[in-house]
């Protein structure tokens, strides 16, 4: 196995073209892009191995924070059904896969692009370089005690795990969130980022967060619930209407059909949604300034 794929080392200039040096350690040849700096033949250069997209052995000085033994947090480029998920880690020419192995059971608590994963690499018997979710002794490592203060508080963080207790997050501060399902509308995807606010403090120093809106704030459970499923929805619109079967929308949304009228006509007053063609579809915010 190649020990120096995934890690940060030092080599030796031995040659270049015009558009890369050519590096040398260990016996092995790694290229560097020239436009990442000029350097001179017999100069000793420093950055992080891995292999390009074209299988090619190359170097960056532009050092990821993801390696072996240290983790950061990446973007999701995308996923693959029978793979996994690629994330983005700074390398110019390459995304790191995360196995399907690391990933929910449920394909749609996958996460998706722009998402948010903290990983670390390792490097397989055949030379691959693969993305490593963190554990949660990583993120306790990381993290800050919550206190009282903190309680009824809006706050932002990203979905690290999905337990059936609940989820948990990483908060923009590095406190750790947990939200029970009775908390929240929908499961949230790994990597996702959620805002909501802390109902409680545990005496381990986790918030208890919530995802529902506050108890004056202005729409129904049931039209909160809708709106959920409108922002995670494909084009953010859903077939459903208030022609919708009973049956329907009690399968979807568990509500009844009343409930769901109801929720849907204090959405159209308040021209937050419109339908259309069979479909209930979010209005945007240029929409509503302009009506």
């Amino acid at each position: 196995m190649n020990t120096l794929l995934a890690t940060v080392f030092s080599g030796m200039i031995t040659d270049e073209n015009e558009t890369h040096y050519f590096v040398q350690k260990n016996g092995l040849t790694f290229r560097l892009a020239k436009s990442e700096g000029e350097h001179n033949l017999g100069e000793a250069v420093e950055g992080f191995g891995y292999v390009n997209q074209k299988q090619e052995l190359s170097m960056t000085s532009e050092i990821p924070k993801s390696r072996i033994g240290h983790y950061a947090f990446g973007t999701v480029t995308g996923t693959r059904r029978d793979l996994g998920a690629f994330v983005d880690i700074g390398l110019p020419d390459k995304d790191v896969a995360i196995s399907l192995d690391e990933l929910p059971s449920m394909r749609e608590l996958w996460p998706k692009n722009g998402d948010q994963l903290m990983i670390s690499l390792t490097v397989d018997a055949k030379d691959r370089i693969w993305g490593s979710l963190a554990d949660e002794k990583i993120f306790q490592a990381l993290s800050n005690r919550g206190t009282e203060e903190l309680k009824n508080q809006n706050i932002s963080g990203t979905v690290y795990r999905l337990k059936i207790v609940g989820s948990y997050v990483l908060t923009d501060d590095f406190y750790i969130g947990f939200i029970h399902p009775s908390e929240r509308y929908q499961e949230p995807r790994l990597g996702e980022k959620i805002t909501g606010r802390v109902i409680g403090v545990r005496p381990d120093g986790v918030l208890n967060l919530s995802l529902k809106p506050r108890a004056y704030e202005a729409i129904s459970d049931d039209a909160a619930m809708i709106l959920t499923f409108l922002e995670r929805a494909p084009e953010n619109k859903i077939p459903y209407t208030d022609k919708s079967t009973p049956e329907e929308i009690l399968q979807t949304f568990g509500i009844s059909k009343g409930q769901f009228k109801r929720a849907m006509g204090s959405l159209l007053k308040q021209r937050r949604i419109q339908q259309k063609d069979g479909y209930t579809i979010l209005t945007s915010e240029i929409d509503k300034d302009s009506n």
